[in-house]
């Protein structure tokens, strides 16, 4: 959220950058922001402070349930405002990709920790398949079948060790994770979810899956990915 098309332009470019970002919308003031949120789920905000009419401290302190906020300035005096409303960062103006993805790191690692839930004893371990609407019907695909998931926009390809045609869906990366939340699925990448125990080898740089087919590690997912190693080896 920003007044100056610059500067909105330069917050939509970094996001678009950042793996784990998902840009909601680009908002040019409070009201518009204000729209967005009412029918919209936002997990985080980057919002600039001097704006007109209602100012992004004011905009935050509105809010009865806030999402984390990361808030833009080039007046470095707002500061202590600015956390005095639990503002996750603070950046002063004008500012580098680096220390923007500093920032989205905080947002990352606070949403992480806020959002972290124990796993229910009478849930099911593995969802075991689930339904896809696509080419006109629903198609339904046993979970373990799949090998892996790749992200192209807003439509998502699902590849299964049934079929050497992929199923293509008008869904997005994040609901496809959100489904496939049981221990066996993992975001490797921006663009792909693997199934894990279809994996056959992990390196540095690439999960293999078959004899010839590497989906890359994406670096923002790289400790994600070797964690889950970890917790699956043996010692």
């Amino acid at each position: 959220m920003d007044d100056e098309p610059l500067a909105l332009s330069q917050l939509r470019s970094y996001i678009a950058r950042v793996p784990f970002l998902e840009l909601v919308a680009a908002c040019p003031d409070t009201f518009a922001a204000m729209q967005v949120m009412d029918g919209t789920q936002v997990d985080a905000i980057f919002a600039d402070i001097n704006m007109p009419d209602l100012n992004g401290l004011e905009f935050i302190r509105s809010l009865s349930n806030p999402p984390l906020v990361v808030f833009t300035t080039a007046y470095s005096d707002y500061a202590v405002e600015g956390y005095k409303v639990n503002a996750t960062d603070y950046l002063l103006k004008p500012f580098s990709f680096e220390e923007f993805l500093a920032a989205a790191q905080k947002v990352r690692k606070q949403y992480e920790l806020t959002h972290r839930e124990e796993p229910k004893q009478d849930s099911p371990q593995h969802t075991e398949f689930i339904y896809i609407k696509a080419d006109h019907r629903m198609n339904r695909i046993n979970t373990s079948s799949i090998l892996y998931v790749e992200g192209l926009g807003e439509y998502v390809r699902i590849y299964t060790d049934n079929s050497d045609k992929p199923i293509t869906a008008l869904l997005s990366m994040r609901r496809i994770e959100e489904t496939l939340s049981d221990d066996r699925f993992l975001r490797v990448h921006k663009s792909y979810i693997v199934n894990m125990a279809r994996a056959e080898s992990v390196c540095r740089t690439s999960v293999s899956i078959g004899a010839d087919k590497f989906i890359p590690i994406g670096d923002a997912y790289r400790d994600a990915v070797f964690s889950y190693v970890e917790r699956h080896s043996l010692k």
